[in-house]
């Protein structure tokens, strides 16, 4: 029986292409000198068709190793403004079968051979859609060699593809959690989750931990369009927060947790009330790919860098001790590519900086007994 986060892989992994990815990512965790960087964003839908082809070429211009997309690839219950502005004459039939094969021509191609990491969002889930759905289409982007060597790393036996998964380059154990709907995030991928940290925990090789996933973890400053939004995301992102503290108070480890689903960018999120200073793990909020714009929560004492009303994506440095510094980097008007301002015309272009916005104000952190 296929489970509806696992698509069995046996008939599509050869044993040879399987050994040598093996090698690979084995050569991947030599020591390795200097500091190198990667990208990260998420929330691409509404306008994101214009705004992701400035993030790949700001990507490669930073000379970043790989994006991560942090999910809301496309809008699904209702047409993407972007979308319209081509097909002003399509019916939501065609638009819902035409959204994802969209996202990768606009979203994706324009990263060319830079690798990119996707992590499923709230609006993959949305009916038509379901997460066979996605895993069939996004298939390739989830087969990416480091994944599939890593996960048979892991466990030889495993020719499972999934919603989530991980990777170690240079050091850096990147994971990449499901948690798109408030059942996903289940004892299963609990405890493949805490197998993970374990392997990381007595791995001298891995310096640092960094977690992405679409919603932020419970107790944030914008707990209200977070895990908090249902009791089984609340208790299960409780534990997750809980097991990353614990893998840094033990081991020394660098930790960071990334995450996207509210619309604007956020450093310092879980610095909140809720937490005492020593127990605040590093994290931002990066929903800025494109989506439209929420206000920001009204308690951002914790917060060190915030802002609305903008696109871009965080470039995120990593030193040789595994420290990571990370850095916004606002996407403006003059830096949509021409070809994607004549594609979709100029008004398209000036509507999705002047227009893509909306007056929700997530609720911050309640602080309630853990």
């Amino acid at each position: 029986m296929i489970r509806s986060n696992a698509i069995s892989l046996r008939h599509l992994v050869r044993l040879a292409g399987v050994t040598a990815a093996v090698a690979a990512l084995s050569g991947s965790l030599a020591a390795q000198t200097g500091s190198w960087r990667f990208v990260v964003s998420g929330d691409s839908r509404n306008c994101g068709d214009v705004v992701m082809p400035a993030i790949a070429a700001g990507a490669r211009a930073d000379g970043a190793t790989f994006f991560w997309h942090l999910g809301d690839d496309r809008a699904i219950y209702d047409f993407d403004q972007d979308y319209r502005a081509l097909h002003p004459k399509a019916s939501i039939a065609q638009y819902e079968s035409q959204a994802w094969p969209d996202f990768i021509e606009h979203q994706l191609n324009p990263f060319g051979n830079l690798p990119v990491y996707l992590a499923m969002g709230n609006h993959e889930t949305i009916p038509p859609k379901s997460r066979v759905d996605w895993v069939s289409q996004f298939a390739d982007w989830l087969m990416n060699p480091k994944i599939q060597a890593q996960r048979l790393a892991d466990d030889p036996s495993d020719h499972q593809l999934r919603t989530y998964y991980h990777w170690i380059e240079r050091g850096v154990d990147f994971i990449t959690l499901d948690n798109a709907t408030p059942d996903q995030l289940d004892a299963v991928q609990l405890a493949w989750f805490q197998k993970v940290l374990e392997r990381d925990t007595a791995n001298p090789a891995v310096r640092t931990v960094v977690l992405g996933m679409h919603e932020a973890l419970p107790d944030s400053i914008s707990s209200g369009h977070s895990m908090n939004e249902s009791p089984s995301g609340t208790l299960s992102g409780r534990l997750v927060y809980s097991k990353l503290l614990s893998l840094r108070q033990g081991s020394g480890k660098h930790v960071y947790v990334l995450a996207s689903h509210s619309h604007f960018v956020m450093s310092n999120v879980y610095a909140t009330a809720c937490r005492t200073p020593q127990d605040v793990l590093p994290g931002w909020i990066v929903g800025t790919a494109g989506a439209v714009r929420y206000r920001l929560p009204k308690d951002l004492a914790g917060s060190v860098v915030h802002q609305t009303d903008v696109y871009g994506y965080v470039l995120a440095t990593v030193g040789e001790d595994g420290n990571i510094e990370f850095e916004f980097k606002q996407i403006n008007p003059s830096d949509i590519p021409p070809a994607t301002v004549k594609e979709f015309g100029q008004s398209t272009v000036d509507g999705c900086f002047s227009d893509n916005k909306t007056d929700y104000v997530p609720q911050g952190a309640v602080c309630e007994k853990q």
